[in-house]
Parts: C-alpha cells; structure tokens; sequence
C-alpha cells in the first residue's frame, strides 16, 4: 500500500526534508507505508550534489538549499507541484537508473492525459516538451523546453526527494539559476502550453497513471 499526502498551502521546506528522513527510515525499518506526498514549497532554489557555483546567477533572490540528492539547481515555488516519493526500491528490482526512467514515464503518462507528448533526452534529466511555435536554434533544431524536473537519493534501498511539474508557477523565478545546469533550453508550464490545468486536476492524473508505470 502507498500512502498519498496532499498538502494545501505552502510547505516549509526543511520541514519536508525532516517528515522524508523520518518516514524513510520508518518505511526501510518495515514500521511504515510507501508514501507520495503532494505539496508546494514558498519560492526557493536547491542545490543537488551536483549543483555547480556558476550556475547560481542570483543567490540573494530566494533562499538556497543543499538538498543532497542527485542532480544540479533547481527552483521550487508556488504554482508547481512537487512530488515527493518514498518508495522501496527493492520492491521495484534494485535498479536505481530503471526506476528513474519509471518516474520520468510516470510525468510523460500524467501530461498525456492532458494531450502533452512529453519526452526524454539523452543526458538530460527530467521531461521536454517540443516548442515548433519558437524560433530553432542556430543550428536548426527545435526548441525545447523543461516541464519537469527530477532528482532523488536513496537510503536503505527506499527513495526520497523527487519530482517537480510546473502547472503554473512564475517562469521568471527560474532566471536565478541555470536550471539543471543546462543553459540552451528553456522552462515551461502546462498554463503556459495554454492548458488552463489546476493542480487538483494534476494531482488526478498523477494517482490514475501511478499504478500503470510504477
């Protein structure tokens, strides 16, 4: 059984961090469920272990965080949903890199109920969705945008941290960072898209796709 949290409102962050440390040692120890928790954090920047000083262009914009997990900066505010997951990745075969791939097709699944062909790139972490109405690069290929973001760690085989879905958060918030460390593409939302998607219908697709992928 998995358990799913909604939370209303704006969580503290270091206040996540606190509830996963604690639930993922109660889940390894077998005194607690899986758990998904939904939320959204007041704007914020966090840096993954793989976060880069040059990539924090504006470090006085909001407060900036170690995360340690995986991956580089990334920016959390109101208007997009997080979703942390704290899943036994023991029951789910042991493979770290299969179990990434399982979350980024678990968004891919979410956004394609909302008629969004989301897509994975080679060396690029999280979801892209093609933007054909933009100009293309200098070298002519198509623009692309990020609408998901992903990085977890993993303790005792149970995973935490997560995913990020922009539904409709402000886009200028990410100009802070060099989002992912990747700089020739840009962020997107599914209010952006002209999809007028709230994030209860978000939360929907999510707990009706999640038994198909994970």
């Amino acid at each position: 059984m998995v358990e799913w949290i909604i939370s209303d409102g704006l969580t503290d962050y270091e206040a996540a961090l606190d509830f996963m440390e604690n639930r993922v040692g109660a889940i390894a120890r077998g005194e607690a469920e899986e758990c998904i928790w939904l939320l959204e954090h007041p704007p914020l920047y966090t840096a993954g272990t793989s976060a880069k000083a040059e990539d924090l262009i504006d470090p006085n914009r909001f407060p900036v965080f170690e995360a340690r997990r995986g991956g580089e900066y990334t920016y959390h505010g109101p208007g997009q949903r997080v979703v942390y997951v704290m899943l036994d990745v023991t029951k789910r075969g042991r493979d770290v890199r299969q179990f990434v791939k399982d979350l980024e097709n678990w968004v891919i699944a979410t956004l394609d109920t909302f008629s969004i062909t989301g897509e994975i790139r080679e060396g690029r972490v999280g979801v892209w969705v093609e933007r054909p109405e933009k100009p293309r690069h200098i070298d002519g290929t198509m623009r692309e945008d990020k609408i998901a973001a992903l990085g977890i760690r993993l303790r005792k085989w149970v995973s935490f941290h997560g995913m990020s879905i922009n539904v409709d958060p402000d886009l200028s918030h990410f100009r802070g960072i060099v989002p992912c460390g990747i700089r020739d593409h840009g962020v997107t939302s599914l209010v952006d898209l002209g999809l007028p998607v709230t994030m209860n219908d978000l939360d929907v697709a999510l707990r009706k796709t999640f038994e198909s992928v994970m």
